[in-house]
């Protein structure tokens, strides 16, 4: 894979990942785009002792262009967009409205494809490979910034979900702290260990037989038992790491088809594509790192193929989830879905 590091005409940081193949990234950024004016302010909470993100600048970002003024796509004569080149691979720049930024953090883009019309699903599992070491790529990058102590990859998609741009493309946010849901688990690993002497993770994997919807020499996926949401699927390999950098190339390659097994069948659920957030879990740059197992969870709010599970009173005011989906009869009819992509 090449890694070729550019820069947009505000200063931003663009970076190319590519096929020995591909032509040389050479073009330049003609905009005339203003420096950044980011207002970002950190605030915790001293009733939960946890951070709040003040990031007003984001009300202005770009929300829902139509298909031909999509910044995601490649640049064309009269028409640039935030990547350069005519055509791409997977590109990485850093996000023009940002909910993080140095000294305090760091939030990116990662464009998927060139292909607007296309998903994550139907890519090729060469070019999910590629993505994999992308992500491991950015956490390395990210995790060695001065005041990052958390890495994050994720894709948000789908209108359900709130995404405001259709282009295939998740991002990576370097937190300045680490995450309330991270410092949790970590906690639970840590007294779980000292009970039993082995990870939490590897007995739930072992709890989960009943529910498994993929299984390969490295990686199992399978509806947890403790599902919060109608649609939860778990993507955990079966040697503990605690991050996407410390896997092997025999386990990247590996996840990129159970990966795509497991989106077809989601979207083989409703026979629609399904709103989703597919969202990395990692061990913090600097604690934690021998209690933490990279997984990564998939989730949906769509409980029927037209009804959304909306965040009501108990979840979104106590944080007591209630699902009114049974994670055994989830991981059932996912397993008998049909595969919408012929992976």
């Amino acid at each position: 894979m090449r890694r070729t590091v550019r820069t947009l005409a505000d200063g931003r940081e663009i970076i190319y990942f590519d096929s020995p193949a591909a032509p040389e990234r050479t073009a330049v950024d003609p905009r005339d785009l203003p420096r950044d004016d980011t207002d970002i302010q950190l605030r915790r909470d001293p009733l939960t002792d946890e951070w709040v993100v003040q990031a007003a600048h984001r009300q202005s970002r770009t929300y829902k262009p139509p298909a031909g003024l999509c910044p995601l796509c490649p640049s064309a004569p009269a028409r640039p967009t935030e990547i350069p080149e005519s055509d791409y691979e997977v590109v990485v720049f850093e996000n023009r409205f940002p909910s993080f930024t140095a000294p305090a953090g760091r939030c990116e883009v990662v464009c998927f494809t060139a292909d607007h019309t296309t998903s994550f699903g139907a890519l090729s599992p060469d070019r999910v490979r590629m993505i994999v070491d992308v992500w491991a790529d950015r956490t390395a990058a990210l995790g060695a910034l001065p005041g990052v102590e958390q890495v994050f990859p994720f894709e948000n998609r789908g209108d359900e979900i709130g995404v405001t741009l259709a282009h295939p493309h998740g991002q990576v946010y370097g937190y300045p702290f680490v995450t309330p849901r991270t410092e949790r688990m970590l906690q639970v690993a840590a007294r779980y260990l000292a009970e039993h002497g082995r990870p939490v993770m590897g007995d739930v994997l072992n709890d989960a037989r009943a529910r498994v919807l993929v299984e390969s020499a490295h990686w199992t996926a399978f509806v947890p038992a403790a599902a919060r949401w109608p649609v939860e699927v778990h993507v955990v390999p079966h040697r503990q790491v605690p991050d996407l950098p410390a896997l092997t190339d025999a386990e990247r390659a590996d996840f990129a088809r159970v990966y795509l097994r497991v989106l077809g069948r989601l979207d083989g659920l409703y026979d629609r594509e399904l709103p989703y957030v597919a969202a990395w879990h990692q061990a913090p740059v600097r604690t934690g790192r021998d209690l933490a197992w990279l997984h990564l969870e998939v989730f949906s709010i769509l409980r029927t193929a037209d009804k959304l599970k909306y965040l009501a009173g108990s979840e979104s005011g106590m944080a007591v989830w209630i699902n009114d989906v049974l994670p055994a009869d989830l991981a059932a009819r996912l397993r008998a879905a049909p595969a919408r992509y012929g992976h």
